[in-house]
């Protein structure tokens, strides 16, 4: 399975639910991260040598594809649209993350503008959402009014989700009592992608 995971801005959670999504898919049967993203936040992330997945660049991937069962792609923020299109017809699946934030929810709309055309396989996916605030379950109803394709688990704003990245490993694998909170519902926005 190729999955890839764009925004049409950044620090919505692209390359977070990138390198989670691989660690689930990993736990399944041999996985590949290919980092698309000019800023290579996933090969930084994955210096350390502790992900428990390979990560290579888009240059570098060409040669490993066929010894992996699943592909998930970290793009570049902001592709132009042929980029997008040949981003979708490339992959199994796109996934749009975006933060519960009004302008964050702009943006995905004027993405699946883009998308709805293409007739592609997508899903949107909350991340960044503060349990403490009604923010994610506002965002929801939006999104659900909006007829969006949506994941039916939201990724929470947790401190191991931004500091994991500096020691190299997934949210699992950071010393954080809510650490598991995260990982757990990555697993099941993996598993619905495979139901």
């Amino acid at each position: 399975m190729i999955i890839a995971i764009t925004a049409l801005k950044g620090g919505v959670g692209k390359t977070t639910t990138a390198i989670h999504l691989a660690a689930y898919f990993q736990t399944l049967a041999p996985t590949l991260l290919i980092d698309a993203d000019k800023n290579r936040s996933a090969l930084v992330w994955s210096k350390e040598d502790k992900l428990p997945f390979y990560v290579a660049s888009q240059a570098g991937s060409t040669g490993l594809i066929t010894k992996y069962t699943h592909i998930v792609i970290d793009t570049q923020a902001r592709p132009e649209p042929e980029e997008l299109e040949d981003l979708a017809q490339g992959c199994d699946l796109l996934i749009l993350p975006t933060t519960p934030n009004h302008l964050d929810l702009d943006t995905t709309l004027k993405a699946v503008e883009l998308l709805e055309p293409l007739k592609i396989n997508y899903k949107v996916l909350l991340t960044q959402v503060d349990s403490r605030t009604i923010n994610g379950r506002e965002a929801r109803k939006f999104l659900e009014e909006s007829k969006l394709p949506l994941f039916k688990a939201d990724i929470p704003r947790l401190v191991a989700f931004e500091r994991s990245p500096s020691r190299g490993v997934i949210v699992k694998d950071f010393p954080d009592p809510r650490s598991h909170l995260g990982w757990s519902k990555y697993r099941a926005v993996g598993k619905e992608i495979l139901s």
